[in-house]
């Protein structure tokens, strides 16, 4: 398998945060979007953001921004649709969707979903989340995901299908597994109290 793509989905309307672009929040000296491209640019051959509107706010990132081909907010797996149409412009056979709130997500995100991918032979791989309290979660926004299944995914969404691991669940895809250590690296900013939680969590990593 080649290199997948990468694609952080920003297409949300952060209706707990009050609105706006909850991707450019501050956090520690950077962003939220600025900690999830560190972590993710070096797993992936080339990397894109999934927003909707006037791309030019995102311009200090340099990076392409794909815009829902799918109109009325349907959700994230719009936004894996417009990373599967740009990687498919660009030859790729899968990309890796990852969620643009979350600022700690695994640095082995990608090998270990390929990993899952070769050990299984799914079409598609969610992450999934193994904490000892909460067992296991799965993170349907977290995948890999094959661009042979972008015209399947297309005509799902045109028939009125939102929820993601509907469709996953339709195509058996499997999940890769990612234990909790000293926080869940799949832990999301919805709130002005997780964006304070996460400023902490970031600092106690560097102390």
């Amino acid at each position: 398998m080649k290199q997948p793509l990468g694609v952080i989905l920003a297409g949300g309307q952060a209706r707990r945060m009050g609105g706006g672009d909850k991707a450019l929040l501050p956090l520690g000296g950077g962003t939220l979007l600025s900690h999830v491209i560190d972590r993710l640019a070096p797993q992936v051959g080339d990397l894109a953001l999934n927003a909707n509107g006037d791309a030019a706010r995102f311009a200090p990132f340099d990076l392409p921004v794909l815009h829902d081909t799918i109109d009325g907010f349907v959700g994230p797996l719009a936004g894996v649709l417009a990373g599967l149409d740009w990687a498919a412009q660009h030859g790729a056979t899968h990309i890796v969707s990852a969620a643009a709130d979350t600022p700690f997500l695994p640095p082995d995100l990608v090998p270990q979903l390929l990993l899952r991918a070769e050990e299984t032979g799914a079409p598609i791989v969610l992450a999934a989340s193994d904490d000892p309290t909460e067992g296991v979660r799965r993170q349907p926004t977290f995948g890999l995901w094959p661009v042979a299944l972008r015209d399947d995914l297309r005509a799902a969404l045109l028939g009125g299908l939102r929820k993601i691991v509907i469709w996953t669940d339709g195509h058996n895809a499997a999940l890769a597994s990612f234990p909790a250590t000293a926080y869940n690296p799949f832990f999301n900013v919805n709130t002005p109290e997780d964006l304070a939680r996460a400023e902490a969590m970031l600092k106690g990593k560097k102390s």
